[in-house]
């Protein structure tokens, strides 16, 4: 059992989401950081879609009022255990009455707080994530507040060495002056201008302060426009569209995207750069970059088989640490 001492409209429970449910016209929704939430619960043996905090406001304090064992991973910056200053990406083991902060990060945007045995909270629509909109998962559907309660699954396989272990390599984060991001002409790209179509991947992005979950709006120097007026059907979207609406600003679609839109598309945005999108703060600045539909299906490989190979090794140093 934790306590929750500091609130926020943006910290919310999430889990892996409910990909599955879009064709409901239910958001995908979970972590916006999907492969930090999925290392942190494999630091504590955890299973992948467990249910952990997405940390989005600072400073964040937990009390906890049960032994239990924590993992923070995703954005770097300052954490302690009480005291104890904690290293990016670490587990370790938390006594009764001791108090988790987390400041402010000092690269990236998010942090994730898991837990060993994951959140009981209920499963609705096959997720335990926060869907804000719809106001329902997580806990009570809305974000955590000063005094929140929340139990957390009783687990047996969840030990983690005294002083606590953790990533050799953690997640990428985005650099620190400009994010990167690459991605795949979409369905109306060749509608947009030839001059548009170079702007777009030519000049810098900055990720405006109406940035959400839903989505992130952006703002450059020169807006995009259409060859001609085009009107669209309002038809389906996923996270990592992005669409350019009258205004000539990118709104790229993040977790808790809209499943339709009538505006018109002019990238997707690959998945492992999506993570990393969702990772810069607001005021910084992106550029795209497009690549190619193989050199794309190589990046998704690849985050997929880290993954594959980070389970075992943790597994095997854990292990290891506790027979010391």
């Amino acid at each position: 059992m934790i306590e929750i001492l500091t609130g926020s409209p943006l910290n919310t429970i999430q889990d892996l989401g409910r990909p599955r449910m879009m064709t409901l016209g239910v958001s995908r929704g979970g972590s916006m950081d999907p492969l930090a939430l999925m290392a942190g619960n494999l630091l504590l043996g955890n299973s992948l879609d467990d249910a952990g905090i997405e940390v989005a406001f600072f400073p964040f304090k937990i009390r906890f009022l049960s032994d239990q064992t924590v993992a923070v991973t995703g954005a770097h910056g300052p954490a302690r255990l009480d005291d104890i200053p904690l290293p990016p990406d670490w587990a370790v083991r938390a006594r009764k009455g001791q108090i988790l902060t987390l400041q402010a990060p000092t690269q990236g945007a998010r942090r994730y707080v898991t837990f060993g045995g994951g959140l009981d909270v209920p499963v609705i629509l096959a997720s335990r994530s926060t869907d804000m909109k719809g106001g329902f998962g997580g806990f009570d559907g809305r974000p955590l507040q000063t005094g929140d309660r929340l139990s957390v699954f009783v687990s047996d396989d969840c030990a983690v060495p005294d002083y606590g272990y953790g990533l050799a390599h953690p997640c990428d984060l985005p650099e620190t002056s400009i994010t990167y991001v690459r991605c795949l002409p979409a369905a109306e790209f060749d509608t947009f201008t030839e001059e548009s179509q170079q702007l777009f991947f030519g000049q810098l992005w900055t990720v405006s302060r109406t940035a959400n979950r839903v989505g992130y709006r952006l703002e450059g120097e020169h807006p995009l426009s259409l060859r001609v007026p085009l009107e669209l059907l309002s038809h389906g979207i996923v996270p990592g569209t992005v669409q350019v609406p009258s205004s000539g600003m990118p709104i790229v679609q993040m977790a808790d995207a809209n499943t339709c839109g009538g505006y018109p598309k002019i990238v997707n945005v690959i998945e492992p750069d999506l993570r990393l999108l969702a990772q810069t703060q607001t005021g910084q600045e992106i550029r795209f970059v497009r690549v190619e539909l193989d050199d794309a299906v190589v990046a998704i490989r690849r985050e997929a088989e880290r993954m594959r190979e980070l389970g075992p090794a943790l597994l095997t140093a854990r292990k290891t640490l506790l027979a010391k």
